[in-house]
């Protein structure tokens, strides 16, 4: 007697690529196609939460446009016609940054939760979430990028800068100036002119290094073969510092980085002095939070820090990172997992994770 196993024949909408984007209910596929059911006569978005239909009475549009010439309407349920959930908070938290980024002081969290018709709790829990970084260190972060660029166009008095960063107080401002600069404005405007920035090269299996660090914190840690080369691009970053060999209590923070490479599972803790746009800290901020020993695309950060779209972007903050693995942009990797480029160097990057995964 012959036995004839059954075996499922996949229905076209199965052979489609979307169609796993449907099973799983993916959000990162919302808005980038629709589907329909022709036994209801609608068509949903990918996340819509009504119970799947049948393969063989699904097909797939590429927007609700094309859906509707084909003679159906749009879900009541789930409304792919309109702005998603999601799509609507990003809208919502973009319209909270322009209002923080233009008012003349920090607004309060509950006049910016009213602003946008949310409790304070729902919006703080939501802003986080979108961009990585509370209000309050939004805000922070944004006036501290308006005060370096004031500062470095050179026009005008510093304290004309600081008010026209959006600090009402120039007091206020002397006081966290060093927090906020890593030095005092005067010396910032001119390149860093009597700050001091300890530095020290050391050996590593990765080659030369070279750890840095303002008053503030660490501000660059940089990988190469040619020391002296890696030293000229320390004082290309503060022509008008004043560089200072590390002590001995610096020698030790050196060793500790160095000991981080040679054996990541011990972990780094360090004070940064980062220095970037807010944009740039949730992405450096994201690079933190991977583990060690494992990696994620570009889009991946991207989608982590509120912003699926700004994938280049991301790429680009991880291309501006001069603090080498304190700020683990080595982990980043293409979304087909090719370790892709790396500012010191693929075969460091590749040897780094080699590192870290034992």
């Amino acid at each position: 007697m012959n036995l004839v196993a059954n075996s499922h024949k996949m229905t076209a909408a199965e052979q489609d690529p979307r169609w796993m984007a449907l099973v799983h209910r993916d959000p990162a596929f919302d808005g980038k196609f629709v589907y329909s059911v022709k036994t209801t006569g609608v068509y949903c978005r990918p996340t819509c939460p009504s119970r799947l239909a049948k393969p063989e009475n699904i097909a797939f549009h590429a927007d609700c446009g094309e859906a509707e010439r084909a003679g159906f309407r749009p879900c009541l349920r789930c409304r792919p016609n309109e702005a998603s959930l999601a799509e609507r908070h990003a809208a919502v938290i973009a319209e909270a940054c322009r209002r923080i980024e233009t008012a003349e002081e920090l607004p309060v969290l509950d006049a910016l939760a009213k602003s946008v018709g949310m409790s304070p709790y729902h919006f703080h829990r939501l802003f986080k979430a979108t961009t990585g970084l509370t209000p309050k260190a939004y805000g922070a972060a944004h006036r501290a990028r308006r005060i370096r660029d004031q500062l470095a166009q050179g026009q005008g008095s510093v304290t004309e800068a600081i008010y026209d960063a959006g600090f009402n107080s120039s007091s206020r401002f002397y006081e966290t100036s060093n927090k906020v600069l890593g030095m005092t404005p005067s010396a910032f405007r001119a390149g860093g002119v009597q700050a001091e920035i300890k530095f020290a090269v050391a050996q590593c299996t990765l080659g030369a290094i070279v750890v840095a660090a303002s008053t503030k914190g660490v501000c660059a840690i940089l990988l190469g073969d040619d020391p002296d080369e890696l030293v000229r691009d320390l004082q290309d970053r503060f022509p008008k510092a004043d560089l200072i060999g590390g002590d001995p209590e610096f020698e030790a923070l050196v060793a500790k980085v160095v000991g981080f490479v040679e054996a990541p599972a011990i972990g780094l803790d360090l004070p940064l002095d980062v220095r970037g746009t807010a944009f740039q800290e949730r992405v450096w901020q994201a690079l933190r939070d991977i583990p060690a020993g494992e990696t994620a695309s570009y889009s991946d950060i991207a989608a982590r820090i509120g912003a699926p779209k700004a994938v280049r972007a991301v790429a680009q903050a991880c291309a501006a990172n001069k603090i080498a693995v304190a700020i683990p942009c080595h982990r980043v990797v293409r979304q087909d997992g090719d370790l892709s480029g790396y500012r010191w160097g693929v075969e460091r990057k590749r040897a780094l994770l080699q590192s870290e995964r034992g």
